[in-house]
């Protein structure tokens, strides 16, 4: 959560999750019907909840990304709320359903709690944001940060290759990288060499989608990375 924020092409923070060695050779994508799937993570122990001084205090931090080379898909959040600043878990608050989306796409092979993340690399999976500093809300951030922290993801993708790319919410991806008229689903043009996509916001927030319907949309894109 500390960690320095980085420049763009250069190696990974001292404090970013690398996992280095955390994945297997061989492990596959959790689909649930492909061979060499990575064992199912133990559950999860039961976490106090940030106090009110805590959340206050986590504004502005900055979350280390949860990223290796190589992996399957790379997920990008648009920044940490507070509740992810304090634990130092992405997607943390509760009420946040990128958990239960991404079991339901078929990308994990049971819903992990936040604190299970770094299960993640070894299933091929990452984090990363497109602001790194925390805030209340998404819409605390500029145009410019989002522009600026574009920029620094192409270069995270361009350094760590991963497969495809998912950005997790429609309106940053439009304004951090001008395509104003972008859609969701796969995009036409790729990112740093990855294949690109957009979700859903998973946000409880986003009233938009369902749980089942926010799913779906995990779904094809689990679906598209094993086609």
């Amino acid at each position: 959560m500390t960690a320095g924020r980085r420049r763009p092409g250069a190696g990974p923070p001292d404090g970013a999750r690398t996992a280095a060695g955390a994945r297997r050779a061989g492990a596959s994508r959790a689909g649930g019907d492909s061979p060499g799937r990575t064992a199912e993570p133990p559950a999860a122990p039961p976490y106090p909840r940030p106090t009110k001084e805590q959340l206050a205090a986590a504004a502005g931090r900055l979350l280390p990304d949860l990223i290796a080379p190589g992996l399957d898909v790379l997920f990008v959040g648009i920044n940490p709320g507070l509740w992810s600043a304090a634990t130092g878990w992405h997607f943390a608050r509760p009420g946040n359903r990128f958990w239960p989306a991404l079991h339901r796409g078929r990308f994990t092979p049971r819903q992990l709690h936040p604190s299970e993340q770094e299960a993640l690399p070894a299933l091929g999976l990452g984090i990363t944001n497109m602001v790194a500093r925390a805030t209340a809300r998404a819409d605390e951030l500029t145009a410019e940060e989002l522009v600026r922290g574009a920029e620094v993801l192409t270069g995270k993708v361009e350094r760590y290759r991963p497969r495809w790319v998912a950005v997790v919410g429609v309106t940053a991806y439009r304004v951090g990288f001008a395509r104003p008229k972008a859609g969701f689903g796969p995009q036409p043009e790729p990112l740093g060499g990855a294949r690109l996509w957009v979700l859903p916001n998973p946000s409880g927030l986003n009233a938009h989608f369902t749980p089942e319907t926010l799913g779906a949309a995990f779904g094809e894109l689990h679906r598209a990375t094993n086609a």
